[in-house]
């Protein structure tokens, strides 16, 4: 079995996650839930010292929004679409043979007009619509985000939630931003007894066209990942990344500067559920047995 089932296997047998029958989709224990709610508290912490705006918005949007965002065209075997029966009676009858049959029901369904979040800050462009004040804005955005990636890795979940903060406005301060939150980053999580690094990444972007805009990704050094090992020491997961979008946002969402330009952005984001699991990694099933460093940073 690889180190990743491995190490799944000992969350489930602490009782610390739920198998559902599905790899990537999990239940959670309270004591995960705790060291999550401690980890999430931590970046709340830090977006109100930087007078952030706090959204939080539903694990679903629009269908109409989450198109505009490009993902479609980006990431195609990531998205969940949201189905639903809109049928009559009798619709409803074949629906409940063709189920009882073995057969696939879901090709009944109807496109439902929303979208699985991919990522918790998408939600948040399309609000921002018109001209910024001087300076931009900066935003708190946390959430459940949907990715269909189905793996015994229990870091790489399809339901997770992740933390971001967001800032939109002009290109330097978008480059600020990116700047300032991976040292904080790395500071946050350096704190709770994490061996981290930063390193140049890229989206997993799909296909033939995917692998040019990921090499630019690269190149323009547009996403930095903090990575520590989780499932692996050979291969470190990331727990943080910070991407700087340019104005993918700001163009489709017609997002504004003070002097009339289209907005840039950028988000940090702290991925809870990869840090909960990175700290059970490194510090033990049992948070009562943690450093007591790490439990005052969380808990006090």
């Amino acid at each position: 079995m690889s180190d990743a089932g491995l190490f799944r296997d000992e969350l489930v047998a602490a009782g610390l996650l739920v198998l559902t029958g599905t790899d990537g989709i999990y239940g959670r224990s309270s004591v995960y839930e705790d060291i999550v709610a401690a980890v999430d508290g931590l970046a709340v912490g830090a977006a109100l010292a930087e007078g952030a705006v706090s959204y939080r918005f539903p694990p679903v949007m629009p269908r109409q929004v989450f198109e505009q965002t490009g993902y479609l065209s980006s990431f195609p075997d990531l998205m969940g679409s949201v189905s639903t029966f809109t049928g009559n009676n009798a619709d409803h009858r074949k629906l409940m043979d063709v189920a009882q049959a073995g057969g696939d029901w879901t090709a009944l369904l109807q496109a439902a007009g929303a979208n699985l979040c991919p990522a918790a800050c998408h939600p948040l462009y399309p609000t921002l619509a018109g001209t910024l004040p001087e300076g931009g804005r900066r935003f708190d955005v946390a959430g459940w985000c949907y990715r269909h990636e189905p793996s015994v890795d229990p870091a790489r979940m399809q339901a997770f939630r992740m933390h971001e903060l967001v800032y939109v406005g002009d290109a330097a301060g978008a480059t600020e931003h990116r700047d300032r939150w991976l040292q904080l980053g790395v500071d946050v999580l350096a704190s709770l007894g994490l061996e981290v690094q930063t390193v140049v990444a890229n989206d997993p972007f799909f296909g033939r066209v995917g692998r040019i805009l990921a090499d630019n990704q690269r190149a323009e050094t547009l996403k930095f990942e903090i990575v520590t090992p989780i499932s692996s020491a050979e291969h470190p997961t990331a727990i943080g990344s910070s991407n700087c979008h340019l104005d993918h946002f700001g163009e489709p969402f017609g997002i504004e500067t003070a002097d009339g330009g289209v907005a840039h952005s950028c988000c940090f984001g702290f991925g809870l559920d990869r840090i909960t699991l990175a700290l059970l990694r490194t510090h033990g099933m049992d948070p009562g047995d943690w450093p007591a460093a790490a439990r005052d940073r969380l808990w006090a």
